[in-house]
């Protein structure tokens, strides 16, 4: 049995041997031209990849900045018409102000002198009696 032990630890042993066999194979290094360009693409994908990043970030930059900008731009026109609307209805109603009041004065100056001939003729009438 002692011998039938030892041949088992043998046959486990090869087994062993041959898995770590494969595993160094796997997980050996390249060779350095060979690491240097697997170094070099995947840099060279990072690039690309930032660089794409970058021109999809400025096309959406772009974007908002003119969305902003006709934004701004209807706003301005907006406000410009409503300030225009406000200012005619402010010189239409100071118009209409300035004849309500010339129409006041007109009358206050006819009421004085239909009052002054009314008073000149009742001085005028009393003088007689005298």
């Amino acid at each position: 049995m002692a011998e039938d032990n030892s041949g088992d630890k043998f046959v486990y042993f090869l087994i062993g041997a041959g898995m770590g066999a494969i595993a160094a194979l796997l997980f050996a290094p390249k060779a350095g031209s060979e690491l240097r360009a697997d170094i070099a693409d995947v840099t060279k994908r990072g690039v690309d990849q930032a660089r794409d990043q970058a021109r999809q970030v400025g096309e959406r930059a772009t974007e908002y900045y003119q969305a902003s900008a006709d934004y701004a731009s209807d706003l301005a026109e907006r406000s410009k018409e409503a300030i225009t609307d406000v200012t005619e209805r402010g010189k239409e109603l100071i118009n209409r102000q300035k004849a309500s009041v010339a129409a006041a004065l007109e009358a206050g100056k006819q009421g004085y002198r239909e009052a002054k001939s009314n008073d000149a003729a009742k001085s005028s009438a009393a003088y007689d009696e005298n």
